[in-house]
């Protein structure tokens, strides 16, 4: 069975109840979630997210489990402040028993970025990060997050994960979120070369260690290391690529979580629509719709 979702809010009083309905009404049955605001440290307790009630409803909607994303100012990679390190170091372990408290069995991490001091120091401190906060009895996998290679980020090839694998002692705790942007953007070819992307993939990491797919399109030809997301077959990797790829037998029970960019409503800057009920339903239809922005516009310009 396929198991396709998408990146869904959580706040208000509803909280983790409020992302499951709001993943219900997508037609997802996995989704993914921040514990709290991507952009800071504030959090509120577990007691208040309404887990229980979430998994109640999620069992009813027969949506079958949930990704928790770690929050993007978590920088393992920083050699240049300390004080940067210290708090990425200390969040990661707070958000690690927040995700195991939501039941989550796996978070995605961006790796880090090396901010100048070289990909060796920026690997070594990741390296040792993990090491501080996963141990054996660790109840929720860290999921390295391929990444594009913009600026100095660390994750760019599937050689630069591996190292981090190589340093981690409790490495059967690890494991990959394979996102299709960030892939093609650090230069290889989705398009022309699935299966070969894919058998180095094997070689260096193994597919069993993929636990989460990010299913983007990109606006950028393959290589171009910038990372910006287009919505699902309007892309430079385009429909075909994608739908092969998570329709894969060795990747049925791996969730695919969609990222893909809200429509923008050309008559008015401040609006912008959610395409995943439209992305999800397209998909599970298996062909493509390259009239699917326009009629989220429409629909949601009623």
């Amino acid at each position: 069975m396929l198991k396709i979702g998408s990146h869904v809010g959580m706040s208000g009083k509803d909280m983790l109840l409020g992302s499951a309905k709001e993943a219900y009404s997508y037609g997802a049955n996995v989704f993914m979630a921040y514990t709290g605001a991507p952009q800071n440290t504030r959090r509120k307790d577990v007691s208040e997210l309404k887990i229980d009630e979430a998994w109640d409803y999620m069992k009813e909607h027969d949506i079958e489990e949930i990704v928790i994303h770690a929050p993007y100012i978590i920088n393992l990679a920083n050699t240049v402040k300390p004080e940067t390190y210290d708090i990425a170091e200390q969040f990661l372990a707070t958000e690690l028993e927040r995700s195991a408290a939501m039941r989550s069995k796996v978070m995605v991490l961006h790796p880090g970025s090396h901010v100048g001091a070289g990909v060796e120091a920026g690997t070594a401190q990741i390296i040792h990060g993990i090491n501080q906060v996963l141990t054996r009895d660790s109840q929720v996998c860290i999921a390295l997050e391929t990444m594009a290679g913009k600026g100095s980020e660390i994750g760019r090839s599937f050689e630069e994960l591996a190292r981090i694998y190589d340093g981690v002692i409790h490495n059967e705790k690890l494991r990959v979120c394979f996102d299709t942007c960030h892939v093609n953007d650090a230069g290889y070819d989705l398009v022309n070369d699935l299966s070969g992307v894919l058998t180095a993939f094997d070689k260096v990491l193994g597919t069993d260690q993929i636990a989460v797919f990010h299913i983007n399109d990109s606006k950028n030809p393959c290589g171009a290391g910038k990372d910006r997301h287009e919505n699902f077959g309007f892309g430079n990797i385009g429909f075909e690529p994608l739908y092969e790829l998570i329709r894969m037998k060795e990747f049925e029970e791996i969730p695919k979580i969609l990222e893909t960019p809200y429509v923008k409503d050309p008559e008015n800057g401040k609006k912008s629509y959610a395409p995943y009920r439209h992305e999800i339903g397209m998909i599970r239809k298996g062909i493509f719709d390259p009239s699917l922005m326009e009629r989220i516009l429409s629909e949601n310009q009623k």
